[in-house]
């Protein structure tokens, strides 16, 4: 596995998104003791970087890797995200990045987690009736206090980086990036390159089409959000297909699993994007930390790099309004 700088912090290539094993997913939450093998299997196969999030559950994931990471939490670089959840106010899935809800969210994160620090804290989405100043602002005493270690931002637009990087420095930020979600390339990432801010995508794998598992919806249980995302109904979801056959065609020549390429090509766009494709089983962590070796010509990336935009919005009209982009 090799390894790069997310501005101070080093970190594996490839990470590790552990959504999935609480949350959001067919299978959620059914099997804890495959999801901890799984991140046992990525620590010994290099994975450095781990990602969680007190919304993912809510507080189930971060109880659950904080079992994974008892006598092991040196070797991992460790981060969770605030702001889904107003501790004072109502609740799980309510925006809140006050600095009081800020304070109160770390304390619940380091007694789930089982760690006297996090990481790599981000706001998980940027709060309209919280001036960002105050946010970074809050986090930045808890960098202080040693609590924290460095401060990022999910799914935030230039104007909030610039703003949040004057008050604490952001050290990277998550946004939704893949062969089918491309819409971070005009605007943010040239200002996370121009203020040397790491990039982490979510959804490399585009929730798993791109791995060419995903032929039907019939797959997904009731609990899966897949079922009502854009990007699986309809036209657009067999539009989706076809493009994840493209990615396909050039996994064969190459030898590799499709969702292989899909990492590959992401890791070529720079030495400053760590994903964090996200699993529950060891044997899709084996595989797609292995494409960190996976090399394509420079025609194969442009062929993939050309495909057509995926179909679909990547949100419902809830989810989206709280993007940034």
């Amino acid at each position: 596995m090799r390894y790069i700088k997310l501005r101070e912090l080093e970190v594996s290539r490839i990470g590790l998104g552990a959504m999935g094993m609480s949350h959001g997913y067919t299978g959620s939450g059914t099997d804890d003791a495959e999801s901890i093998r799984t991140v046992h299997r990525a620590l010994e196969l290099g994975v450095t970087l781990i990602d969680t999030a007190e919304i993912y559950g809510p507080y189930t994931n971060e109880d659950l890797l904080g079992r994974a990471l008892k006598g092991r939490r040196e070797k991992v670089v460790l981060a969770t995200k605030f702001g889904l959840v107003s501790h004072g106010g109502d609740g799980p899935w309510n925006v809140d990045s006050s600095p009081a809800n800020v304070r109160a969210a770390v304390e619940g994160s380091l007694q789930r987690l089982g760690t006297d620090h996090i990481d790599l804290y981000y706001q998980h989405r940027v709060d309209p009736n919280t001036p960002i100043e105050e946010t970074a602002g809050a986090v930045a005493e808890l960098i202080s206090e040693g609590k924290v270690r460095a401060f990022g931002l999910s799914e935030a637009g230039p104007e909030t980086i610039r703003r949040a990087h004057a008050v604490q420095p952001v050290t990277a930020v998550q946004s939704e990036y893949s062969l089918f979600t491309r819409a971070i390339e005009d605007r943010v990432l040239p200002v996370l390159r121009e203020l040397d801010i790491g990039l982490v995508p979510f959804s490399p794998l585009g929730r798993g089409v791109l791995t060419g598992t995903v032929r039907s919806t019939d797959q997904f249980d009731e609990s899966d959000f897949r079922r009502d995302n854009p990007r699986f109904t309809g036209e657009n979801f067999q539009h989706n297909l076809a493009l994840a056959d493209q990615v396909k065609e050039i996994a064969d020549e190459v030898g590799a699993t499709p969702g292989q390429v899909a990492l590959a090509w992401l890791l070529a766009q720079g030495d400053d994007i760590a994903p964090i494709p996200g699993t529950k089983r060891v044997a899709r962590v084996e595989e797609n930390t292995a494409a960190d070796s996976v090399t394509l010509t420079a025609a194969q990336l442009d062929r993939l790099s050309s495909l057509p935009p995926a179909a679909g919005a990547t949100h419902t009209e809830a989810q989206a309004r709280l993007l940034e982009r």
